[in-house]
C-alpha cells in the first residue's frame, strides 16, 4: 500500500464554496497546494445519483465535504455514494466532513410511534463505509453516541466569542447573551463564560409546532445588549419573536448568532423586517443569494476551523485543541 503523503479532499454539491475555502485554508497551512479531487456527481434524468472519481485514491486518506442540507435527501445519498466509491476504489480511511449534520433535531420519540432519523442516518454513515465524522453543533451532543465510529464535534462558540469581542470592543460590560429556549442553556452558557457576560433565558411554550403561545424572559435585560445564541435558525419565527420580547423588557438591542443558517420559507423576509440589528451565520450551509444580499444577515467563515481539524485528523492530533478561543484567535487574525 502505497504511503498517504497528504490528506486529499473530495466535494459533493452541497456547499462548493466552503469546500474550495477549505482546499484554500488547507493549502495555505501546508505551504503546498492543496485542490478537490477531481470527480463529477451528476444525475441521471430520473434523479439517480452517479459519481466518477477521475484521479486515483488507492491507500489515501480522504476527506468528503458535504453538509446534508437542503435538498436533504439528495446531498445525504451524495455523500453515501462518493463514500461507496472510494472505498471501492481502495482508499484507505474515508472521513466525512458534515459541517451541518441533517436530520438532527429527529434525536428522538417525541411521541409515539415517531422515527429517531438522526439515528438512521447515523447507521446509514457507517454503512457506507465512512469511518469518521467530523462536524459542527450537533443540535443534540448525544448524537455522538447513535455511530460506531469517532465523531468529532466542532464549536462555532469559539469563533462567534471572537467575533463578538471584536465588534462589541469596548462595549461587553453592556452585553448579555441569551438562550432562546430552555433547551438551549448550556450552549448560551458556555458563549456567555468565554466572554465574561450575564446570560438570560427566554422561555417559550408551544401549543403545537410551528406556534408559539408564550415567551417570558428569565433574567434582567433592561438597558442590555442581547444576543440571542442557538444552532438552527430555521424559519426565524421564533428568533424574530423572541427579539421583540426581549426589547418589550428594556433590551436596547439584539442582535443572534446562529451556527446553522437553514433560513427556510420566509425567515429571511423575517429577519430583514425584524427588530433585530444583525443575524450572524456560519457558511456551513451554502448561502442564497436572497441570504447573501440581506442588509442585517452577516456570514463567519468556518473553512479555517475545518482545514485545521482536518490536519489533526490526518496527523493524529487533538481536535478538541480547537474548542479554545486561543487556539482559534491566530487561526482568524485578520479574517473576522
Amino acid at each position: 500500500m502505497p504511503t498517504v503523503v497528504e490528506p486529499k479532499l473530495i466535494a459533493g454539491n452541497a456547499n462548493r464554496p466552503l469546500a474550495s475555502a477549505i482546499a484554500k485554508r488547507m493549502s495555505l497551512y501546508r505551504g503546498m497546494s492543496v485542490g478537490l479531487v477531481d470527480a463529477r456527481v451528476e444525475r441521471f434524468n430520473d434523479q439517480e445519483i452517479f459519481v466518477e472519481v477521475y484521479e486515483n485514491v488507492r491507500g489515501e486518506d480522504m476527506f468528503i465535504l458535504q453538509s446534508t442540507s437542503r435538498p436533504a435527501n439528495d446531498n445525504l445519498m451524495e455523500l453515501l455514494i462518493m463514500a461507496d466509491a472510494l472505498r471501492r476504489s481502495s482508499a484507505a480511511r474515508v472521513t466525512a466532513v458534515m459541517p451541518y449534520f441533517g436530520y438532527a433535531r429527529q434525536d428522538r420519540r417525541t411521541k409515539a410511534r415517531t422515527p429517531i432519523t438522526a439515528k438512521l442516518v447515523a447507521n446509514m454513515i457507517h454503512e457506507a463505509g465512512i469511518e469518521r465524522v467530523l462536524t459542527m453543533d450537533l443540535h443534540a451532543a448525544q448524537i455522538q453516541g447513535f455511530f460506531d465510529i469517532p465523531v468529532d464535534n466542532l464549536y462555532a462558540s469559539p469563533v462567534f466569542a471572537l467575533d463578538i469581542q471584536k465588534h462589541f470592543a469596548g462595549e461587553l460590560e453592556d452585553v448579555m447573551v441569551v438562550s432562546p429556549d430552555v433547551g438551549g442553556v448550556s450552549r448560551a452558557r458556555e458563549l456567555a463564560k468565554r466572554i465574561n457576560v450575564p446570560l438570560s433565558i427566554v422561555d417559550k411554550r408551544r401549543e403545537k409546532p410551528g406556534e408559539i403561545a408564550e415567551m417570558t424572559v428569565i433574567g434582567d435585560v433592561t438597558g442590555k445588549k442581547c444576543i440571542i445564541v442557538d444552532d438552527i435558525c430555521d424559519t426565524a419565527g421564533t428568533l424574530c419573536k423572541a427579539a421583540e420580547v426581549l426589547l418589550d423588557h428594556g433590551a436596547t438591542e439584539v442582535h443572534a448568532y446562529i451556527t446553522h443558517g437553514v433560513l427556510s420559507g420566509p425567515a429571511v423576509e423575517r429577519v430583514k423586517n425584524s427588530v433585530m440589528k444583525t443575524l450572524v451565520i456560519t457558511d456551513s450551509i451554502a448561502a442564497t443569494e436572497e441570504v447573501a444580499a440581506a442588509p442585517n444577515i452577516r456570514i463567519v467563515p468556518t473553512a479555517p476551523m475545518f482545514a485545521q481539524a482536518i490536519l489533526n485528523i490526518w496527523n493524529g492530533t487533538s481536535v478538541s485543541s480547537l474548542f479554545e478561543t486561543d487556539t482559534l484567535g491566530p487561526i482568524y487574525e485578520g479574517i473576522l
